[in-house]
């Protein structure tokens, strides 16, 4: 059994609300690495979301610990840490140990004497600081440190996407995190919520055509090379047809109740992007450079040709893919996702960029020809 020790630091605890006290408190830059640990945003084997931080910047750290061990460095950027339930907090006696903000006293903080054992708390905003006062050859430099008490990993996630407001995270991260936590810190952010879990289930869902070929943040290195489609443009298809009174997957809200069919936009999305993999085969699961409906671009274009489709398709038909398939059949020889041109747009076939304009023109292009066709055919 690892023997615990207690690490203590005289604090000033701040009482911001009635549940979460903040401390604030100084490290040792030496301490830092024993006290406080990284949640990398990962997935275990079950496809569960951990973790939660972006990989490390070893530029940004190495340029960070180079000004460390300079001459005189003054590093006033604190870090943030989620700290264990199990800190113990002590306040000093006296009339002048608190002026109405903050009070004084001593916070100790469980440290393993084991230096490979597990750390006490996790590292919310500094990730790159934290590494490079790691590794700095000014050991005892005082760093600010501000700590709350958080019991669970929602609650860290949650501030970190708080904290993290005036250098925006990575698109792709904010989306992937947002599922996991229930108090989103901003409607903006609120939007994506919906849509970047349909996109998880679709990366992981045994009748989805999109398993295991979604990008996202928490995608292993060596995975990479078997994923073809970024989770941001598929998440922003889904959520312009939530969200639009014209989208298909619009009814499947309730907004006077607040509660989503989700299996009923399950099964739309299943049936459609079924449809789109048995009709261009030949153009799925490709990389974007070789094929144009993998990328951006695409993925944007056949969402807002979705609204058209399935509307023509009932999706708790046990047959909806083969339906929704015989839709995408009329456009089928308009298209040209992985050689020659298209000829209502005089562009070659590669010339498409994930641009407002391109994803504009294909969009169009999709829909009126579908329409067309569609009419003959009739």
């Amino acid at each position: 059994m690892t023997k615990i020790e207690w690490l203590e630091r005289r604090a000033l605890k701040v009482l911001q609300s009635d549940n979460t006290p903040l401390y604030l408190f100084t490290l040792a830059a030496e301490e830092i690495d024993m006290v406080a640990d990284v949640a990398r945003i990962s997935r275990d084997e079950a496809g569960k979301l951990i973790g939660y931080q972006r990989p490390e910047k070893q530029k940004h750290v190495k340029q960070i610990q180079e000004y460390l061990d300079s001459e005189d460095p003054l590093f006033p950027n604190g870090l943030i840490l989620a700290l264990p339930p199990e800190v113990r907090w002590r306040s000093s006696r006296g009339p002048t140990t608190s002026d109405g903000l903050a009070v004084a006293g001593t916070l100790e903080i469980p440290v393993a004497s084991d230096p490979s054992g597990p750390r006490p708390a996790w590292i919310v905003d500094g990730q790159q600081r934290s590494l490079a006062l790691s590794r700095t050859k000014n050991r005892r430099l005082p760093v600010p440190v501000a700590g709350f008490v958080a019991s669970t990993l929602e609650i860290q996630r949650e501030q970190f996407l708080r904290v993290n407001t005036v250098q925006p995270l990575p698109t792709g991260l904010v989306t992937e995190l947002l599922p996991e936590i229930t108090r989103v810190p901003s409607a903006r952010m609120a939007t994506r919520q919906l849509p970047s879990a349909l996109v998880e289930m679709l990366n992981q869902d045994s009748e989805s055509p999109f398993r295991g070929i979604i990008r996202r943040a928490s995608t292993d290195p060596d995975s990479k090379k078997s994923t073809f489609v970024t989770d941001t443009s598929l998440i922003e298809a889904i959520r312009e047809s939530i969200e639009s009174p014209s989208g298909v997957l619009f009814p499947y809200r309730n907004i006077a109740t607040g509660t989503t069919d989700t299996e009923g936009i399950r099964r739309a999305l299943i049936a459609y992007w079924g449809a789109v993999h048995d009709v261009f085969g030949e153009a799925w699961a490709k990389p974007a450079t070789e094929s144009r409906l993998m990328h951006g671009v695409g993925i944007r274009a056949m969402g807002r040709l979705m609204d058209r489709v399935m509307t023509h398709v009932d999706d708790q038909d046990p047959e909806a893919r083969t339906a929704a398939a015989s839709e995408l059949l009329v456009i089928a020889a308009h298209c040209a996702w992985t050689e020659g041109s298209w000829d209502g747009l005089g562009l070659a076939w590669n010339d498409l960029q994930n641009t407002t304009r391109h994803i504009k023109i294909l969009s169009n292009y999709l829909v009126r020809t579908y329409l067309a066709e569609r009419t003959h055919r009739k």
